[in-house]
């Protein structure tokens, strides 16, 4: 697990809103397909484990309609960067907050890209404006 960047992380904590990306690559990442079992064996924890980051709230897997806990993609992600965490040496209470400020700061980011679009718009639009505010008092003048 050492080689896990924490820009590979989703970021979110399992309770937070599935399909926070877009199209149908994030549907198939928040998926529940895997069995803890599964799940376990593909990132190297214990199942015990995984239970305990679930009860602690690091994580939500979809159920069944039977009760039977699911993993997506995300969850992966999300329980690999749990791994990386606590090898650093954080404790779950540690892992718990930087999960949930890595999730913050994704929200962010995203809304600053949104304002950025923005203001890229609506420089467009005053650029438009003062062409027709220049070519209206141009008018005037030579009237």
């Amino acid at each position: 697990m050492a080689g896990f960047s924490a820009e590979a992380h989703d970021g979110g904590l399992a309770g937070s809103a599935p399909g926070g990306g877009s199209g149908a690559a994030a549907s198939r990442d928040d998926l529940g397909v895997y069995a803890i079992s599964v799940a376990a064996e593909l990132v190297g924890m214990g199942q015990q484990n995984i239970r305990l980051y679930e009860r602690k709230g690091l994580l939500t897997p979809e159920r069944t309609d039977g009760g039977t806990r699911r993993y997506s993609e995300r969850n992966l992600v999300t329980l690999r960067r749990i791994g990386v965490l606590l090898d650093e040496g954080l404790n779950l209470a540690g892992v718990k907050l930087v999960l949930e400020l890595e999730a913050t700061n994704r929200g962010l980011v995203e809304d600053n890209r949104g304002l950025t679009e923005d203001n890229l718009e609506l420089r467009a639009d005053n650029r438009g404006l003062r062409k027709d505010l220049k070519r209206a008092r141009g008018g005037y003048h030579t009237v």
